[in-house]
């Protein structure tokens, strides 16, 4: 049965004059329909997931369509319950994406990698010649990714081209596959990778998400969840089998459920069981644990006592000045 409410992911990059106007417009046209959101606007194209109701989001396919600049844009489509965001925002940022590449910058409608549907994918997949390189951070990874990719050592894309350029040898006779949630990422990453000296690079033409809704492929050799930047935070792909490849920070099993960190300075995101979280005060390490500013204790009201009593049933405790 069909679900009130739907998810639309997309991203074109095309040239859009005069972006900024193009943000305030968009911005009022996606309020007047009632989604909610978040959008990307530069001069080199946009980026976005929105969600509404099945007639909103349908009004603003037909209209973006309508548009000759995004008449071919692809859209991915998920069903929900309700929102997925609480509020709309469009954004202008100088990137799509952020690859930080300055003069080095891609276009991927002049250069990007050779273009997989889901069953080339698997068959990269299987062939042991290949590598297959994750393109997301690295918490989007551990949450879940295809069987063998590698999980390049990064906590934001930015970090992705240093990362290659240090671990070069050990890719560049290899034919390389990469994939990201949607696409979007890849289309520069593959495109960095050519003009890098790579020479046999392809990539997931839509992404996870196009992998996992292929009615043939069904999201096979796809291991635990995607992560996804809305307020559903996870979504599956193995429309086959599950595996939880997830482990939590603290006692390392097996888990799916995020959190971000109590200690707003830090706000790194781990894997943390519900009795975990209690346990440790949302808090990946014990700085963050004992922070004035434990966004954890001020939900619980917690005295300075409970907290010393917390930090005491795992081995630790408060500095004597707090």
């Amino acid at each position: 049965m069909m679900k009130d409410y739907r998810v639309l992911l997309y991203y074109k990059y095309v040239a859009i004059e005069n972006a900024e106007a193009f943000r305030d417009a968009h911005l009022k046209f996606c309020k007047e329909l009632g989604l909610k959101g978040r959008i990307l606007v530069s001069e080199e194209g946009i980026n976005g997931t929105v969600s509404g109701t099945v007639d909103q989001t349908q009004k603003y396919m037909d209209t973006m369509h309508a548009d000759e600049r995004f008449a071919d844009m692809m859209f991915k489509i998920d069903e929900a319950d309700e929102h997925a965001f609480k509020k709309m925002h469009v954004r202008y940022r100088p990137e799509i994406v952020s690859l930080k590449l300055g003069e080095e910058d891609i276009n991927p409608n002049e250069v990007t990698g050779k273009y997989l549907n889901p069953k080339e994918f698997r068959e990269a997949l299987l062939d042991e010649d290949t590598i297959v390189l994750d393109a997301r951070n690295d918490y989007e990874y551990d949450l879940g990714h295809f069987r063998g990719a590698v999980r390049p050592d990064i906590r934001n894309f930015r970090e992705l081209p240093e990362w290659i350029r240090e671990n070069k040898e050990k890719f560049m006779d290899k034919k390389i596959v990469t994939y990201c949630t949607g696409g979007i990422r890849c289309e520069k990453f593959s495109g960095w990778l050519l003009k890098e000296g790579f020479e046999e690079v392809a990539q997931l033409r839509g992404g996870i998400h196009t992998y996992g809704n292929d009615p043939e492929v069904q999201g096979e050799l796809w291991d635990g969840k995607m992560y996804v930047f809305d307020e559903r935070i996870s979504v599956p792909i193995n429309r086959k089998e599950h595996v939880v490849v997830g482990r939590d920070w603290f006692d390392d099993q097996p888990c799916e459920r995020y959190v971000n960190c109590g200690n707003p300075a830090c706000n790194r995101q781990f894997l943390c069981s519900e009795d975990n979280e209690h346990r440790y005060l949302r808090g990946c390490s014990h700085e963050c644990r004992i922070s004035p500013e434990n966004r954890y204790v001020k939900e619980h009201n917690l005295s300075q006592a409970e907290v010393a009593e917390r930090l005491a049933v795992i081995g630790e405790s408060l500095p004597e000045t707090v």
